[in-house]
């Protein structure tokens, strides 16, 4: 894959002094009493916002929050967020409270070379999730060129991550260009053997990731409730565990594409169960998969099991994962989670393996396990981190490859 970068800003367009940025930024941050309460988001896109005011660009930050779907809600403008980035960016900033029109064009009229404006909820505007063309060009017409550093929001086709695009010259951002480099070495062009974990509670979130990936990886894990749902289909009686029962044809069609395309499906064979899901509940025990009773629900991998996978991914060069292996919030069923975390990580810092992990559940697992960072690159985007492994074309991306 193929994209323009700030690097290429130099040859495009010259010195970017007194030019007008449009960055689109992932502002939909978590709030608590009216202040931020996770800047994660903040801190990733801070590289691209301070190296473009350095160089003397007026930045303007593009952003979401919400879903006040095209209305102005007080409860979800962006100036709740100012302060935020003021914190991480350690400059002061000016809020812009329009998009377009005459507001917005005196506003940047006041910003010197190198100020920051953060301008308003972009959703505010039918015309964005619409992707008018016309709202994009009049968004447009106060700037002159636009940086993409929102990957999460790059599997929306809006005016400020794909219109935008069509109507200046546009880069991808610091965080953009990261991201689009490691999802590339995990799934693009990998280095093999390339290992997936999959994980997550229904097989009905994740059956376009596992259609894609069977065509994809040598080895695919299965974990959390999915791999109740593949266990049954193969004639395992999982007792009250989380199961769709009615995608077990869908989970041996899956299986079937996987044997002919050269993919290793891999499903416990010993597993932690409990008669409720509570943290170490009296009758807590681990058994063969054939052994679970009927008034008993699987809530983890077993350590036999979760030994073998760590042997798989030491025969691996790659490593892509989505989703926890157990219902790991609750101890002990965090148990193998941990445990093949803390296999890929060391494999990573070895050198032997480049790991890609992305989706919420997943980033807090990897947090919980401390290993976070020792993988290779950690997405913090959901949607578009799936859409993703599902193989689409995410409309941000593509507006942007040369």
């Amino acid at each position: 894959m193929t994209f323009r970068t700030l690097d290429d800003l130099g040859s495009d367009l010259g010195d970017v002094t007194g030019k007008v940025a449009l960055v689109r930024v992932d502002l939909n941050v978590p709030m608590r009493e009216g202040s931020v309460a996770d800047d994660t988001r903040i801190r990733a896109v801070m590289p691209t916002i301070l190296e473009l005011a350095d160089a003397g660009a007026k930045v303007l930050l593009l952003a979401h929050y919400g879903r006040p779907k095209g209305q102005k809600n007080s409860t979800m403008t962006l100036s709740w967020v100012q302060g935020g980035v003021e914190d991480v960016l350690g400059r002061e900033i000016m809020f812009i409270p329009e998009l377009t029109g005459p507001v917005a064009a005196q506003a940047i009229g006041i910003l010197g070379n190198g100020d920051i404006g953060l301008m308003e909820n972009t959703r505010f505007w039918p015309g964005e999730e619409a992707n008018d063309a016309d709202f994009a060009a009049a968004i447009a017409e106060n700037a002159d060129f636009y940086v993409n550093d929102a990957f999460s929001a790059a599997h929306r086709a809006h005016a400020s991550t794909e219109g935008l695009a069509k109507v200046l010259p546009a880069y991808a951002g610091r965080a953009m260009e990261a991201e689009l480099k490691a999802l590339d070495a995990a799934l693009g062009n990998p280095e093999a053997p390339v290992a997936a974990v999959v994980g997550g509670a229904k097989v009905s979130t994740k059956l376009d990731v596992l259609e894609n990936l069977v065509g994809q990886v040598q080895h695919l894990i299965i974990g959390g409730g999915m791999a109740n749902t593949f266990l049954a289909a193969r004639g395992v009686d999982v007792g009250k565990s989380l199961c769709e029962n009615d995608l077990t044809e869908t989970a041996n069609a899956i299986m079937d594409k996987a044997d002919h395309a050269g993919c290793t499906i891999h499903l416990p064979y010993d597993v932690v169960v409990a008669p409720e899901f509570a943290a170490n509940p009296a009758g807590l025990r681990t058994c063969n998969v054939h052994e679970v009773g009927a008034n008993e629900m699987i809530l983890d991998i077993g350590p036999q099991a979760t030994e073998a996978l760590a042997d798989v991914l030491k025969t691996c060069r790659t490593l892509v994962w989505n989703g926890p292996l157990g219902a790991f919030e609750i101890e002990p069923f965090d148990t193998a989670t941990v445990a093949l975390a803390r296999t890929a990580a060391a494999l990573k810092q070895d050198g032997s393996l480049t790991s890609v992990a992305g989706g919420g559940d997943t980033v807090a697992a990897l947090n919980h396990a401390g290993v976070a960072d020792d993988f290779s690159y950690v997405s913090t985007a959901g949607g578009a981190f799936l859409e993703w492994m599902e193989g689409k074309e995410l409309p941000g991306v593509a507006a942007l490859t040369a």
